[in-house]
């Protein structure tokens, strides 16, 4: 149910959430009917799931959203391409897999993965800020403890 809603208010998103999507296809339906209008369609859609990947990609090595990028641009590719959709059903499958593999472990695994993911960020940061802005933070935390 989306939000969590239950009743009538779940009954209501559903029927909004489902004219949104009725009015998305007809408009993709209409614009794919014309050739001059699919073929706009797909260069439009190309690039900007192109652009939402690459920034995406650049993002990866940093913490945010990076990842989560790169599936909103193969999302944008998939209205258009099929192999966008089946790589797109793919990563949905294992991120779920993932996720209900994760969830399913015991207390002491789910730190220890929090654990790890989190020194994984830790490492990123402190790489990203000492080769792309010439801050070493270790050494200077280092320095500090030293003279203080």
């Amino acid at each position: 149910m989306p939000g969590g809603l239950a009743g009538p208010a779940a009954a209501v998103a559903r029927r909004r959430q489902s004219r949104w999507r009725e009015r998305v296809n007809t408009t993709l339906d209409l614009i794919r009917a014309n050739p001059t209008g699919r073929i706009t369609l797909k260069i439009f859609i190309g690039i900007a799931g192109a652009i939402v990947v690459t920034v995406g990609i650049a993002l990866i090595p940093l913490p945010g959203p990076g990842w989560l990028l790169v599936i909103a641009g193969l999302g944008i590719w998939a209205v258009e391409f099929h192999w966008a959709r089946r790589l797109l059903a793919f990563t949905r499958r294992h991120v779920q897999n993932w996720t209900r593999w994760a969830t399913s472990r015991s207390l002491p695994v789910r730190l220890a993965l929090g654990t790890v993911g989190l020194v994984f960020v830790a490492v990123v940061v402190w790489l990203s800020l000492k080769y792309s802005l010439g801050i070493d933070l270790v050494a200077r935390l280092l320095h500090y403890l030293a003279t203080h």
